[in-house]
């Protein structure tokens, strides 16, 4: 009933705005019947020049001008959709257009809030360049360290969106022209109404609508690139369709928007769309591999993870060129591309160790030491099956080798809870850090109702099909090549068969990129954000000529590819009905009263400690110094984690008071939630502590203790029914 009230009551002012405002001359009825025509004859005109343009300048003809145009076009309108189709879930979800400035910041949980905090910081900053001064020498994340924010966290996107939106915000004043739209909201329950805006002029609707913008012209490149990979208009529907039909399986960005994958998964699919070109072409001009450089560059750099994406892509490509689908002069162009781009990104993230001890950067190096020893290899085993082997042997102990070489040489560790976690997914293996990812269900295994809804769609059984067809022509070729071995043709060989040949190699890459996908997102289910958009773009090859042009001709095969379409639309509409269909409105009133109560009633440099997610929303709405936060990447913040988190465990109380002194600690905010729950059994936090502190396993929680009595170690200042805020008492420290 709260939720329709307030909705109604805004409707009603606009809607009495609207009815206020003076009608804008031309815009009646009779205008725009007198205007049509002429209209009309201007599109025309548009439209024939922009062809004209086309045919001299690519040197195509009236026909391919047309397709090239067409392909654009419904480019264009699958990225509007998806961006109206973003925006209307996140409202719907959110009520994202009645929330004041508060509730916006507090919707940004966990890391999303870190995150956003440094945009803010830049926007607020008297200046641009004091704003990114402040977040490269930042205080105020791992108090009373002073690092870098722009190297740790991968805040590109939030440095380019805060200078536009500075930009912005300074040429809508100067013209005087309305940013926003603000009115006061009645949130009913006794509560003070709040002010609500709407509008670029307001923060957080510029930075999730550009957010949105980006993830709409993500779909446009996914419907180029199933045209192009299928060689047909239809294809590039089909992978925008199966996307929409498997929507919750393939983003979260209408959930998320500041995540890292939000900004950077749409220049994956960019930097593949050019490596394939680059795949397809016998010589790849410069151009092209200047692009598929910068692509790497502006994918790896807002995303710590880029570069685990990245191996799968080289090791795909490093397997198509064992099996002779690619040649070693294009292998080795591609190889020092991303040297170079990981080059350039080490430098733009300021001498950022994590790359460089990778085992993307090894898995470089490895390979091409390989392709350059590829005769010696041939002279040492027998051509065939036996060197196969030994070259990916070599590469697999290679790159493991040069990855523990480069961490011990650079003394980087930051990247070793990585190696944990995959020990944990095939062992019994598990330590503190390790349990801090896994008990989360998106670090966990794959749910088998996950596979179910891609059977539902027929998303699953098409890509089983279509990896089937490929895998089996793949296999005539390996033994053709295994019975009468020949030497490698040249790339620049203009014959029929070598075409043949870099149409092949292309979809071989994409079924072992897609094995590779796949791998990972059984291991960990949130990875399936790049397993489904891939197995969608694959679905695109229902398409092609090459594959299934033995159906007949192509109006046959376009029918058939319909009926599969019309399938998949049966469950496809019943999940896009399901989201539409999400209605909610976002509302903490327990943490906005803590927030409040931190900005009122505690000093400015006052530090904080506790959850990770509550800490960056303490840090984001109060400006308070903090101790710890969610980017658990960095070696040194999880041990400052450890200590903070002790609360949890079964440990004694003065060690704990010992922990948050040593740390320089205020207030530590309690959540007896933290204490309790659990996502499944060994996953509360103080089993998690039992793991790390066998010895005490058996005690009562501290947590639990100090829930019922703080006193004489702390003293509770605030409480509500989730928050209880503790002094930690110390002798008095230096002022920052």
């Amino acid at each position: 009933m709260v939720v329709k009230a307030k909705k109604q009551s805004v409707k009603e002012q606009t809607a009495a705005e609207r009815e206020r405002s003076p009608a804008a001359p031309g815009r009646g009825r009779r205008a725009r019947e007198s205007r049509a025509p002429l209209q009309s004859s201007l599109n025309a005109s548009r439209a024939g020049s922009l062809s004209a343009l086309l045919r001299s300048r690519l040197g195509l003809g009236p026909a391919a001008s047309f397709r090239l145009l067409t392909v654009f076009a419904l480019a264009v309108t699958a990225g509007f959709l998806h961006w109206h189709h973003l925006f209307h879930l996140f409202e719907n979800d959110r009520h994202f257009s009645h929330m004041s400035a508060l509730e916006k910041e507090m919707a940004f949980r966990t890391e999303m809030g870190l995150y956003y905090s440094y945009f803010k910081t830049i926007i607020e900053a008297p200046t641009f360049l004091n704003g990114l001064h402040l977040i490269m020498n930042d205080r105020l994340t791992e108090y009373p360290l002073v690092i870098n924010t722009l190297k740790r966290f991968n805040l590109y996107p939030e440095v380019v969106l805060a200078s536009w939106y500075r930009v912005y915000s300074s040429v809508m004043d100067f013209f005087r022209i309305p940013s926003k739209m603000c009115w006061s909201i009645n949130r009913g329950e006794g509560l003070e109404p709040v002010e609500s805006c709407e509008g670029l002029g307001d923060p957080a609707y510029f930075y999730i609508t550009f957010v949105f913008l980006l993830n709409g012209v993500m779909i446009s490149l996914f419907y180029v690139y199933g045209t192009y990979l299928s060689g047909s208009r239809l294809g590039g529907a089909v992978t925008v369709l199966c996307f929409f039909f498997n929507h919750g399986e393939s983003t979260r960005v209408m959930w998320t928007p500041p995540l890292r994958e939000s900004f950077s998964y749409p220049f994956l699919v960019l930097q593949m769309l050019l490596l394939t070109y680059i795949l397809r072409s016998r010589k790849p001009s410069r151009n092209a591999i200047l692009a598929l450089c910068v692509s790497n560059v502006v994918f790896m750099l807002p995303w710590q993870f880029a570069q685990f994406v990245l191996l799968t892509q080289v090791a795909s490509l490093f397997v198509s060129y064992v099996l002779g689908y690619l040649s070693p002069d294009k292998m080795q162009t591609i190889l020092t591309t991303h040297m170079v781009a990981l080059g350039v990104c080490f430098v733009l993230m300021f001498g950022n160790s994590m790359l460089l001890t990778s085992f993307y950067a090894s898995s470089l190096i490895s390979i091409w030491g390989i392709i350059a020893l590829r005769d010696r290899f041939r002279e040492t085993f027998r051509a065939g099956l036996i060197t196969w082997v030994m070259q990916c042997l070599a590469w697999v102990i290679t790159t493991v080798i040069l990855k523990f070489i480069l961490a011990v040489v650079l003394g980087a560790s930051d990247d070793a809870h990585i190696s944990s976690l995959i020990k944990s997914k095939f062992t019994s293996y598990k330590d503190f850090d390790t349990m801090m990812y896994t008990c989360a269900a998106e670090f966990d295994f794959m749910e088998v109702e996950t596979v179910k809804r891609y059977i539902k769609t027929l998303l699953l059984p098409v890509n089983v099909l279509l990896v089937s067809v490929i895998a089996g022509r793949t296999l005539k070729d390996v033994v053709s090549f295994l019975r009468h071995p020949s030497p490698a043709e040249p790339e620049n060989d203009y014959s029929s068969d070598q075409s043949e040949k870099l149409v092949k190699g292309v979809m071989v890459y994409h079924s072992l990129q897609l094995l590779a996908f796949a791998v990972l997102a059984v291991l960990i289910m949130r990875l399936k954000l790049f397993l489904t958009p891939h197995m969608c773009l694959m679905a695109s090859l229902l398409c092609s000529r090459q594959l299934f042009g033995w159906l007949g001709e192509k109006l046959k095969h376009q029918a058939a590819v319909l009926a599969i379409l019309s399938i998949m639309a049966v469950q496809g509409v019943t999940n896009l009905q399901y989201q539409w269909g999400i209605m909610g409105e976002f509302s903490n009133l327990p943490q906005e009263e803590l927030l409040e109560w931190i900005k009122e009633n505690t000093p400015q440099n006052a530090v904080f400690a506790g959850a990770m997610p509550t800490m960056a929303s303490v840090k984001l709405s109060t400006g308070r110094a903090i101790v710890n936060h969610p980017h658990y990447e960095d070696a040194g913040l999880r041990e400052r984690t450890k200590l903070v988190y002790a609360m949890y465990s079964r440990k004694p109380v003065e060690v704990v008071k010992r922990n948050l002194i040593s740390l320089q600690v205020d207030y530590f905010i309690l959540e007896d939630s933290w204490c309790t729950r659990r996502s499944r059994p060994g996953c509360s936090m103080p089993e998690i502590w039992d793991v790390e502190d066998p010895q005490n396993a058996g005690k009562t929680p501290l947590c639990m203790m100090m829930s019922r009595e703080t006193r004489p170690h702390f003293s509770t200042v605030f409480y509500n029914s989730v928050y209880k805020v503790l002094k930690v008492p110390k002798a008095v420290r230096p002022s920052r």
